[in-house]
């Protein structure tokens, strides 16, 4: 099998979370995923945050984060990487903002706007949750979203209610 090396490779921001389980355990394992496969680079990695679920009632919080990624892959290849590994961590898809094993989300991709029946680009909730502004604005600043407005901006204005900095050392800070 070849590589297409013509593909020019992306910025992309990936929404990482999850409430059963050991939720920080299962995003190292995405992580680690992510950064085996061969046509994703992981640039950045933001802080681990504990998010109030929302959803049906009676949920554990979240565990949040967010990573930025160089990628060859399209938008929707991307998606389906994503979604195997979901797969690996044992989600099921039984009911919508149910609890989940992991969540991987694309919410950004380059300068990327579509909308199909498996992907939304920007995210469609993108703008309304601090779990994914907050963490997004730890990693990309300075970064224009595609609203016009800067990540650091949006996460400054927006509601931090039910959302901290996870109260464990098991999250890496960086890069290896």
């Amino acid at each position: 099998m070849s590589i297409n090396t013509d593909v020019e490779s992306q910025f992309a921001a990936i929404g990482l979370g999850g409430n059963l389980g050991d939720a920080p355990k299962t995003l190292c394992f995405a992580l680690e995923q992510l950064a085996a496969h061969a046509q994703i680079h992981i640039i950045a990695i933001s802080h681990l945050y504990r998010s109030a679920a929302i959803g049906p009632e009676g949920q554990p919080d979240y565990a949040n984060a967010v990573i930025s990624i160089s990628t060859s892959l399209s938008p929707i290849a991307l998606l389906d990487a994503l979604q195997a590994i979901e797969l690996m961590a044992g989600r099921e898809r039984l009911l919508r903002w149910g609890a989940r094993t992991l969540d991987l989300d694309i919410l950004l991709y380059g300068e990327i706007a579509m909308q199909s029946e498996r992907l939304t680009i920007p995210h469609i909730e993108l703008y309304h949750r601090p779990f994914v502004l907050v963490p997004l604005a730890d990693i990309a600043a300075a970064r224009v979203l595609p609203n016009g407005h800067r990540a650091d901006e949006l996460a400054a204005s927006c509601s931090r209610d039910g959302l901290a900095l996870w109260p464990d050392l098991r999250w890496p800070s960086t890069v290896e």
